[in-house]
């Protein structure tokens, strides 16, 4: 028995954060569940999964996706990792948002099966887990706004600061005056 642990942000700032979706197929030496713990905040989801054992007679190797329109998921397509009696197989994708929203996806896992004699394939989906991920802005602005925003309040206080330095200057004694000056 294995577990699958599916780990993402429910919540995200659209344009300028990335974050990590984490799938993993948890199990111990002894074969048993392994205990996975919550993240704050982040949508945590796991399920018991059945594997039959077809490591004497197969090469196992899991495969993962990650199908999420509009949200820019590195790696794409698709991700293998060999699957080996007793350990645990993870895929990590990075996610960005472009714009603001509810994004909803799916985190597929099929594994691969390969006889070592025929040298024969086969394909099984083993899940297909849905994420809704929302991507928020900055205090109802577009976060490219925000950044605009923020570098013209930079210019206003610099614009607005030269005139108070003068007249911080005209209360150092002179000789300070002087090599400030110079």
């Amino acid at each position: 028995m294995r577990r699958l642990t599916l780990e993402y942000p429910s919540r995200m700032k659209a344009g300028v954060e990335e974050d990590i979706v984490r799938l993993t197929l948890d199990v111990n030496d002894f074969g048993s569940i392994v205990p996975t713990a919550k993240i704050g905040g982040d949508g945590v989801m796991g399920r018991v999964v059945g594997l039959p054992n077809l490591y004497e007679t197969h090469f196992v190797t899991a495969e993962a996706r990650l199908d999420m329109a509009g949200m820019e998921v590195q790696p794409a397509g698709s991700i293998y990792e060999p699957m080996k009696p007793g350990q645990s197989v993870t895929f990590y994708w990075s996610i960005r948002p472009r714009e603001t929203g509810t994004y909803r996806g799916t985190v597929w896992l099929y594994l691969v099966f390969e006889e070592r004699v025929s040298g024969e394939k086969s394909r099984m989906a083993v899940s297909a887990q849905i994420v809704e991920i929302e991507a928020l802005d900055f205090f109802g602005f577009p976060v490219n706004f925000a950044r605009r925003l923020g570098l013209a309040g930079f210019i206003l206080g610099l614009v607005l600061g030269f005139p108070l330095l003068d007249d911080l200057l005209k209360f150092m004694p002179d000789k300070r005056r002087a090599s400030m000056k110079k």
